[in-house]
């Protein structure tokens, strides 16, 4: 089989076979040129303008690596034509992602797992897979679980794209704190896929020496969401593309399927054509999008940690609770319900259940430091509902009557909330 070879700053030279290299000049893959994978994160770490495309390489890469050490291993169900459409589905993995990274997650849209298995089937990409031996049906199957499927070596690829010690996470890691320059993310990749075993049902399993392996990445995905992803500043970006996008469906102003193929700079042009085409009393959020564009971030007025006991809390977990919770606060605030808005990630897991196969166990019975309490503190540390304001005079203070009504809002007391901006 015939291989071009494609430097990549992290991996090195990555071999992908040509056919499939094809495929990296169609509209879908090129798309994810234009796509940076941390969105936002570029306004705190200026070094942050990786692509998704880069990423995609990275993820097959692993995924090369991952399949030779699982068959050195015995993984003797491997099929030829199994082996490449599990690199495609590697490759393609991400081919249907959104723009601007999370921005449009939580919004009435397809999943872009589901998005990305519809585009591997159309006939430009779909050819290339099967020229260089694979299937695209089995891709679309290993990227999309909604596809049904009672074969065992699609169930074992899907399996090794979704898991703790999945190449999705192996490549955007290391990636991620590679070009932000940070030393958080950093995995040393090759002991942990020398630790792994093949398991036809599970997938991947461990011995208990590997156990650290796991450890390393549990918390490497901690210390950089709390630097990285979860950054304040990162957050309140993507709250603000998200409040005007979630506007502008619910006002019927665009249609899911617009929003599908768009890239980064696309989502900005698509939201200005409706400002200016409906004018800016109907959609006056566009606001939030080009303070984002023109790096005017909304000041945090305050921020409190999530209490999953308060059904305050969780009610704001849901987009429509918290647009009803924005108007509220706004009009007490005497502000325009588009010049505040509440921002609260969303539910993550550093919960694993691989099994470690001498001790019996899935990981989070085994021997790790890795207990079920020391999981919870983990995501109890860094959820936060944050309350950001628009500040027009450019000032990072707010009244004491604003900070007043933003703690009854919260169910604190005055005293005690963090005033911040």
């Amino acid at each position: 089989m015939e291989y071009r070879a494609i430097r990549d700053p992290l991996w090195k030279h990555i071999y992908l076979p040509e056919a499939l290299a094809q495929a990296l000049t169609t509209a879908d893959f090129v798309r994810l040129s234009r796509i940076r994978q941390l969105g936002p994160t570029e306004l705190v770490y200026p070094g942050a303008v990786h692509t998704r495309a880069g990423h995609s390489l990275g993820v097959y890469e692993i995924a090369r690596r991952i399949l030779q050490c699982l068959e050195q291993q015995g993984a003797h169900w491997i099929t030829p034509s199994g082996r490449i459409s599990w690199y495609a589905a590697a490759l393609f993995h991400d081919i249907g992602h959104f723009p601007y990274t999370h921005s449009l997650k939580e919004l009435p849209l397809e999943e872009h797992e589901v998005l990305s298995g519809r585009i591997v089937l159309k006939e430009d990409i779909a050819r290339c897979i099967s020229k260089a031996g694979g299937d695209s049906q089995q891709v679309a199957a290993i990227i999309d679980t909604t596809i049904a499927t009672e074969d065992t070596e699609t169930l074992f690829y899907r399996k090794l794209l979704s898991g703790v010690l999945d190449p999705d996470k192996l490549d955007y890691l290391n990636r991620d704190a590679y070009y932000c320059g940070v030393p958080y993310g950093i995995q040393d990749t090759e002991f942990t896929l020398d630790q792994i075993l093949p398991h036809h049902q599970r997938g991947i399993q461990l011995d208990s020496a590997a156990i650290l392996s796991v450890e390393n990445l549990l918390f490497s995905k901690y210390l950089m969401y709390r630097s990285v992803y979860w950054h304040k500043q990162v957050r309140i970006a993507t709250a603000m593309m998200k409040k005007a996008l979630f506007a502008a469906l619910s006002k019927k102003l665009v249609h899911p399927e617009e929003l599908y193929q768009q890239d980064d700079q696309g989502i900005h042009h698509l939201l200005q054509s409706i400002a200016t085409n409906h004018g800016e009393k109907v959609f006056p959020e566009i606001v939030l999008a080009q303070g984002v564009l023109e790096r005017q971030l909304y000041k945090v007025a305050a921020e409190i940690k999530f209490d999953g006991a308060n059904p305050m809390h969780t009610a704001l977990e849901q987009l429509d609770k918290r647009h009803e919770a924005e108007e509220n606060l706004a009009q007490k605030l005497g502000i325009p319900s588009q010049h505040i808005l509440i921002d609260i990630p969303e539910r993550i897991s550093f919960e694993s259940d691989l099994w470690i196969c001498d001790e019996e166990v899935p990981f989070s019975q085994s021997s790790t430091v890795f207990s079920s309490k020391t999981v919870a503190s983990f995501t109890g540390s860094l959820r936060k509902i944050r309350v950001a304001i628009r500040q027009q005079d450019n000032s990072c203070s707010f009244q004491e009557k604003e900070c007043k009504i933003i703690a009854r809002f919260l169910d604190m007391e005055y005293n005690r909330v963090s005033i911040l901006g």
